[in-house]
């Protein structure tokens, strides 16, 4: 599994023009929250979504060294099977390291869950849609977590 984090000051989802999932930190007394990018891979269980769930919350790299645990820092979560492109030959990416819808929708329905039963407040994408993302990247910070 990959998890793509961002500190961001907002953030937002939207499927067909309707925002499914947003943030706004400033509203819950945060300096920042994340967007959590998600990819799964053929191997990746429950456990390990846990795992990076629980890591991804506690990760310091909110103000002061802080992390969203410690801030009570809005996490929007929203799936990404492109975080598996194999771009080692030519122009054209191949998925076959993403996991399959079957496989993966649960994996990240697990990390998003995950969070929730932290204490995390948690908004999310809609798996499998066309999705815009709009976010305020903050710092920038951007950090690669993987399995």
């Amino acid at each position: 599994m990959r998890v793509l984090l961002q500190r961001v000051t907002t953030a937002q989802v939207s499927v067909d023009g309707e925002v499914v999932g947003r943030i706004d930190p400033a509203a819950t007394g945060a300096p920042h929250g994340l967007l959590a990018l998600v990819g799964a891979t053929h191997t990746d269980t429950d456990a390990i979504a846990k795992a990076l769930a629980d890591k991804a919350y506690r990760l310091r790299i909110l103000d002061g060294e802080r992390s969203a645990a410690d801030l009570g820092a809005p996490i929007l979560v929203v799936s990404q099977f492109t975080l598996y492109a194999n771009t080692n030959k030519g122009r054209r990416p191949a998925w076959n390291a993403a996991a399959p819808g079957n496989i993966a929708e649960p994996l990240v329905d697990t990390f998003a869950e995950t969070l929730r039963e932290l204490g995390a407040t948690v908004a999310t994408g809609k798996f499998g849609a066309h999705m815009h993302v709009e976010l305020t990247n903050d710092g920038p910070v951007t950090v690669l977590l993987e399995s």
